[in-house]
């Protein structure tokens, strides 16, 4: 009885991100599966500073308090500003922070993103990440996605590099598919993929089943549609069942979006991002909505 007691405590006391589990990113980093993506900490089109910079060091020093120890950005976030806010806010860093970080895109312009990579970009990419988020190893490293301009060979040989030198521990790759993970794991090991994916964007539910059996980490971009959810939903029935969930729950939609994905594989780890503190918090209370069978028959009628 008195175990059960102290069990029951130590439920309690738990986080609000903790409630999500966790899992072992790398088989060796163990993170909350509530984790926070810092795109939406830069400015329209992800093109320079936030509008209310104050705001933004507030969301991020929020999340930590609230359990969130995965933050993903991007160097191109800004290009720069995401990790720069991260480092002012965050740094020294918490124990337990893992800070996953991305190369391989350039930004010409507002919501403009070219395929970059080439060897000497990405070297250049993974140095100013190393120095604006102040670290000598970044935990997490990602390859935005596969220049079609180089070889795939290549560009999977300059990520082993950057793992034997030492500055980097872990390798991620991004918009790919299962093939393209299997050549990429002949030259390094992959810790995790991220590709869009949400309620109703669900093409790589066969990318999501191989990272489960290959125990990787899958990481769905745009968990909700930038927020943008609702009118994803164009037909009535389905519109009027995810909010029957919602409202069982005593919950918001994207709130049960994110649970959703929690529900979904045990592999999945949600980066829901957002430039302000009272987002922030509602999104990571969907770690606390648990869907039962009723409701993911329902969710299912919805996407049919």
């Amino acid at each position: 009885m008195e175990q059960q007691q102290s069990a029951t405590r130590d439920e309690v006391t738990l986080k609000a991100a903790e409630r999500a589990g966790t899992i072992a990113l790398g088989g060796d980093l163990i993170v909350n599966r509530m984790g926070f993506g810092a795109m939406r900490l830069t400015g329209p089109g992800i093109i320079g500073p936030p509008a209310d910079r104050a705001e933004a060091i507030r969301v991020l020093r929020r999340a930590v308090d609230l359990g969130v120890n995965f933050i993903d950005t991007a160097a191109s976030y800004g290009p720069h500003v995401s990790e720069e806010l991260i480092a002012e806010a965050l740094y020294p860093y918490p124990d337990g922070l893992v800070i996953a970080t991305k190369g391989g895109l350039e930004r010409p312009g507002p919501n403009q993103w070219i395929p970059n990579g080439r060897r000497d970009h990405l070297r250049r990419v993974l140095e100013g990440s190393l120095r604006r988020l102040r670290v000598e190893r970044i935990d997490l490293w990602q390859l935005h996605c596969l220049d079609p301009s180089v070889s795939d060979d290549a560009q999977f040989e300059t990520l082993a590099e950057f793992v034997r030198e030492g500055k980097v521990r872990h390798v991620g790759l991004a918009d790919v598919d299962i093939d393209e993970v299997d050549r990429a794991r002949r030259h390094v090991n992959v810790a995790s993929v991220q590709n869009r994916y949400n309620v109703f964007d669900r093409r790589w539910d066969s990318v999501i089943d191989y990272c489960e059996r290959q125990r990787m980490v899958f990481i769905p971009w745009f968990p909700l549609g930038a927020g943008e959810l609702r009118s994803v939903v164009h037909e009535e029935r389905a519109r009027e069942r995810i909010e029957w969930v919602a409202r069982r729950h005593d919950a918001t939609v994207l709130q049960v979006a994110l649970a959703w994905l929690l529900d979904r594989s045990s592999s999945i780890v949600v980066i829901p991002g957002t430039s302000k503190v009272a987002h922030l918090e509602q999104n990571v209370a969907a770690a606390e909505v648990e869907l039962d069978d009723e409701d993911l028959r329902v969710l299912a009628k919805a996407m049919a």
